[in-house]
């Protein structure tokens, strides 16, 4: 027989729950209280938000603590549990807020394969389980997808409650083309992986948003340049917080800021526009730069490092090599 808690349709009432309940009931208004008079809307912090068991992934401020929703805020008293990445940023944001910060445990990428199953228990059991990042919306940049699952292998309800999130952010500031856009997160730390990653992404016809470490910032932009191109881009850092930085600029431009200004304070996002039109291929420039790498490195080497900068068939290229290594003898 299936778990009666796990019933389809079946509504739970958590402990935690009927100890908000009261404090719940005194915000709702009663149905007659509540209507519109015709020309404006109830007011939004007097309508009922019941929340039933079961996993809530819940959108937390990107860095202004005042961007978070009300029924986010609701939520996070119901909850029975909050899992967090870090205890003690979770626990500033639900200070700031008279929450009682005394249900968090810490859900991080480092124990995710641990705690999982012990949360899943809790959920099973009838509570209520809010899952949140440091920063943003949860399943972004972090293990959460791996409790989703979970929940789905055991017929357990997991419920989205939308909220800030710094891709989003960074592409309604940074003014490029947002009707296609690849979320690409941090490219990896030594270069010749993220020059070889960055060439995955080359020819994807959308504005990339991309993550990354301000220490490697600068040299990260140089590859980006290389890889992509001089594309325009924007670095956004702070968002909504009082020093937030929106810069413009082209990828050569931005990465020669940054190689003399230094490393920047805070969060940095990077959003960057789609690739231009295909160019005709300047096999002049491409034999100029096969006969510099081929000076140092093998032709296996140079191939896919030039194949990587421009996007053109390693085949094709090797073959070049082969060619003008036998040219010049």
């Amino acid at each position: 027989m299936p778990d009666k808690n796990r019933t389809s349709g079946r509504k739970y009432q958590s402990q935690s729950d009927k100890r908000e309940k009261s404090t719940l009931a005194s915000r709702f208004v009663s149905s007659e209280q509540s209507k519109s008079d015709g020309n404006r809307l109830p007011d939004a912090s007097k309508l009922p938000r019941n929340i039933e068991a079961g996993l809530y992934l819940v959108a937390t401020p990107i860095g202004n603590a005042s961007d978070i929703t009300l029924r986010a805020l609701d939520t996070l008293k119901a909850a029975d549990i909050i899992a967090c990445e870090d205890t003690r940023v979770t626990k500033k944001l639900l200070q700031i807020h008279s929450i009682k910060p005394d249900k968090l445990i810490s859900y991080h990428e480092h124990n995710a394969e641990k705690i999982t199953p012990r949360i899943v228990e809790h959920l099973k059991s009838g509570e209520i389980v809010a899952l949140v990042s440091d920063a943003g919306t949860p399943m972004i940049n972090d293990p959460g997808y791996r409790i989703a699952e979970a929940c789905r292998n055991e017929s357990i309800d997991v419920h989205a409650l939308p909220g800030p999130s710094a891709v989003t952010n960074a592409l309604v500031l940074a003014g490029l083309p947002t009707d296609r856009f690849m979320y690409c997160g941090f490219p990896p730390a030594r270069q010749g992986k993220r020059r070889a990653w960055l060439g995955s992404v080359l020819a994807v016809d959308a504005t990339l948003v991309f993550l990354e470490s301000a220490q490697r910032l600068a040299s990260s932009l140089a590859d980006m340049n290389v890889i992509l191109g001089p594309r325009p881009a924007c670095l956004l850092r702070e968002m909504t917080k009082k020093f937030e930085e929106v810069r413009h600029g082209s990828l050569d431009e931005l990465a020669a800021h940054y190689l003399e200004a230094g490393p920047p304070k805070g969060e940095v996002t990077l959003v960057i526009g789609a690739p231009e039109e295909a160019q005709e291929i300047d096999t002049d420039d491409i034999d100029t730069r096969l006969r510099a790498a081929l000076a140092k490195e093998s032709v296996r080497e140079a191939a896919s490092r030039l194949a990587i900068e421009t996007g053109l068939s390693r085949r094709d290229i090797y073959n070049r090599a082969l060619a003008i290594k036998a040219e010049d003898g």
